[in-house]
């Protein structure tokens, strides 16, 4: 009897673990260098991860020395996988479009090529409409001074960056790009974002 009690509840204990994973999306966003990204979605409240990749090119897995060059097509991306119980998608967008420049096209400060482009890749109608929308109120607004250039994409395949560029900050906080750029911008998004950062 016990034995059948104890696989009932292993049963019930997966079966409430894939429900909880089932509801996990995912969202994809190029705003410039990986690091930067990476390291601002990490610290956001229903955020269970962040991989630095590559998306949107026609080479089949490309390395970082080839998306370098400009030449593959690919943007450096971000996918986040997040619980939208927790943080809206429309959250996210606002995340992505506070913490970079939409408005120059292929460049994020020095960083200057169709890698750094702005680019949303969608995973669905849903996520689409969404972004969409958020674009056109921006524009509307003119929340920039200037138009937003962040293209709104089919999210493509995906090719996960290689793994000395996964956890950038967190590993390398101390090198000079981190402390110089990636370190300023984590601190203007604690004033702004500060209610949804992970405590």
């Amino acid at each position: 009897m016990k034995t059948i009690v104890l696989m009932v509840m292993v049963l019930l204990s997966a079966g409430s673990v894939g429900a909880q994973s089932a509801k996990l999306q995912k969202a994809t966003f190029g705003n410039g260098c990986f690091w930067c990204s990476e390291a601002v979605f990490q610290r956001l409240k229903g955020v269970t991860a962040v991989r630095s990749g590559y998306e949107g090119g026609a080479v089949v897995n490309p390395t970082y020395e080839q998306v370098c060059t400009g030449t593959t097509g690919h943007a450096e991306v971000i996918e986040v996988t997040y619980d939208p119980a927790k943080i809206k998608y429309d959250e996210l967008l606002e995340v992505f479009w506070k913490t970079h420049d939409p408005t120059t096209l292929n460049r994020q400060g020095a960083d200057i090529g169709t890698q750094y482009r702005s680019v949303i890749f969608y995973h669905n109608n849903e996520q689409k409409a969404v972004a969409e929308k958020y674009k056109k109120e921006l524009n509307d607004t003119r929340a920039f001074g200037k138009p937003v250039v962040t293209a709104i994409e089919k999210a493509s395949a995906f090719y996960v960056a290689e793994s000395y560029h996964q956890n950038y900050f967190n590993l390398n906080g101390e090198k000079p790009y981190c402390k110089l750029v990636i370190l300023p911008k984590l601190d203007k998004m604690e004033k702004v974002f500060k209610a949804k950062l992970k405590h």
